[in-house]
């Protein structure tokens, strides 16, 4: 006997239709603070290596120049100045300025360890000293750089006596360090990005602030 097995014809109702699906995932820009601080000197070490404290700190998003925050020793006390910046930098992907890795970064870190704060969380630097390209024959200054390059916004130059009234938090010298840190983020804002354009800056790293590690016992 034979069996005739035809199969059962289907609607297209029944049929299995597969529909691809369209991901759309959107990018935000990098959000990167330029920033910069100013000192004073505390107390001696030895000689006339002396130890500073941070007295202002001025910062900026890149993509708004023009709205500088600032706050000064004098006006605010230094862990409401630490606190305020460390929020700003926890919200930033990267953070630049000009030689801040040897520098303002440290700087910082002591100012939050010395107030019992949390230390800087690491995060992805570009350093317009340190990463500048290698070259011999210049002075490598923020400064220097910004005339080199002819950049709109000046360094607000202070003298000595200037610099002696800001060091003592009188009001004529909080206003010049006020100028002085708030135009060194604004110049420096420029001189990073005319140094991107002329592919004269090499890729941000990240910056560890250095945690202490537990050191191993070897008899």
């Amino acid at each position: 006997m034979r069996v005739l097995i035809r199969p059962r014809p289907t609607t297209p109702s029944k049929s299995l239709s597969l529909t691809a699906s369209c991901v759309t995932v959107k990018h935000r820009p990098m959000r990167v603070l330029d920033f910069d601080i100013e000192n004073r000197p505390l107390s001696y070490l030895g000689s006339d290596f002396t130890t500073a404290e941070v007295t202002a700190i001025a910062w900026a998003w890149c993509d708004t120049p023009q709205d500088v925050t600032v706050y000064l020793l004098g006006e605010h006390d230094l862990s409401v100045i630490l606190q305020s910046f460390v929020d700003a930098y926890a919200k930033a992907d990267m953070v630049t300025g000009h030689f801040i890795l040897g520098h303002d970064l440290p700087m910082v870190n002591g100012a939050l360890m010395e107030c019992g704060m949390p230390p800087l969380h690491d995060r992805l630097v570009q350093d317009t000293k340190v990463h500048l390209i290698s070259a011999k024959g210049i002075s490598k200054s923020q400064e220097s750089l910004g005339a080199m390059f002819r950049l709109d916004a000046p360094k607000v130059q202070m003298n000595q006596s200037k610099w002696r009234a800001a060091n003592r938090l009188t009001p004529e010298g909080l206003a010049e360090v006020r100028q002085r840190v708030v135009g060194d983020v604004r110049q420096h804002i420029q001189l990073r990005q005319t140094l991107l354009d002329r592919q004269l800056l090499r890729a941000p790293t990240v910056w560890r602030s250095g945690s202490a590690q537990v050191e191993a016992y070897v008899p």
